[in-house]
Protein backbone atom coordinates (compact mmCIF):
# COMPACT_ATOMS: atom_id res chain seq x y z
CA UNK A 1 0.00 0.00 0.00
CA UNK A 2 2.74 2.45 0.38
CA UNK A 3 4.80 1.72 -2.41
CA UNK A 4 3.76 4.58 -4.57
CA UNK A 5 3.70 7.13 -1.61
CA UNK A 6 7.48 5.56 -1.32
CA UNK A 7 8.59 5.72 -5.04
CA UNK A 8 6.80 9.53 -5.36
CA UNK A 9 9.25 10.68 -2.35
CA UNK A 10 12.35 8.90 -3.42
CA UNK A 11 11.51 10.67 -6.89
CA UNK A 12 11.17 13.80 -5.23
CA UNK A 13 14.60 13.74 -3.03
CA UNK A 14 16.63 13.10 -6.29
CA UNK A 15 20.06 13.07 -3.85
CA UNK A 16 18.61 10.75 -1.48
CA UNK A 17 19.20 7.03 -1.62
CA UNK A 18 15.91 4.63 -1.13
CA UNK A 19 15.94 1.34 -1.04
CA UNK A 20 13.27 -1.15 -0.07
CA UNK A 21 13.94 -4.96 1.51
CA UNK A 22 11.51 -7.49 1.19
CA UNK A 23 11.58 -8.31 4.54
CA UNK A 24 9.56 -11.77 3.88
CA UNK A 25 12.45 -12.64 1.73
CA UNK A 26 15.06 -11.02 3.58
CA UNK A 27 14.60 -12.16 7.29
CA UNK A 28 17.84 -11.92 8.38
CA UNK A 29 18.10 -8.18 7.67
CA UNK A 30 14.68 -7.08 9.41
CA UNK A 31 16.20 -9.09 12.53
CA UNK A 32 19.62 -7.11 11.98
CA UNK A 33 17.81 -3.67 12.08
CA UNK A 34 15.25 -4.56 14.57
CA UNK A 35 12.21 -4.17 11.89
CA UNK A 36 9.20 -6.15 13.47
CA UNK A 37 6.12 -4.13 11.82
CA UNK A 38 5.77 -3.49 8.59
CA UNK A 39 6.03 -0.71 7.33
CA UNK A 40 9.21 0.64 8.69
CA UNK A 41 11.35 3.29 7.60
CA UNK A 42 14.69 3.68 8.31
CA UNK A 43 16.99 6.38 7.54
CA UNK A 44 21.21 5.81 7.73
CA UNK A 45 23.69 8.22 7.06
CA UNK A 46 27.67 6.89 7.15
CA UNK A 47 25.87 2.95 7.95
CA UNK A 48 24.66 4.54 11.09
CA UNK A 49 20.91 4.45 11.86
CA UNK A 50 19.45 8.15 12.35
CA UNK A 51 15.91 7.47 13.19
CA UNK A 52 13.23 5.04 12.06
CA UNK A 53 9.39 5.68 11.46
CA UNK A 54 6.11 2.57 11.01
CA UNK A 55 3.43 2.27 9.85
CA UNK A 56 1.49 4.04 6.76
CA UNK A 57 3.03 7.18 5.66
CA UNK A 58 2.24 9.94 2.44
CA UNK A 59 4.79 10.70 0.06
CA UNK A 60 4.88 14.57 2.15
CA UNK A 61 5.29 12.96 5.47
CA UNK A 62 7.99 10.68 4.15
CA UNK A 63 9.42 13.68 2.54
CA UNK A 64 9.24 16.08 5.65
CA UNK A 65 10.50 13.44 7.76
CA UNK A 66 13.86 13.21 5.70
CA UNK A 67 14.63 16.96 4.89
CA UNK A 68 13.81 17.02 8.92
CA UNK A 69 17.21 14.99 9.67
CA UNK A 70 19.26 16.46 6.80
Amino acid sequence: MMAPNFYHAAKKLPTVRFAKIQTDQHEQAAAEHGIRSLPTLVAFKNGHELDRLSGLRTASDIIHWVQQLA
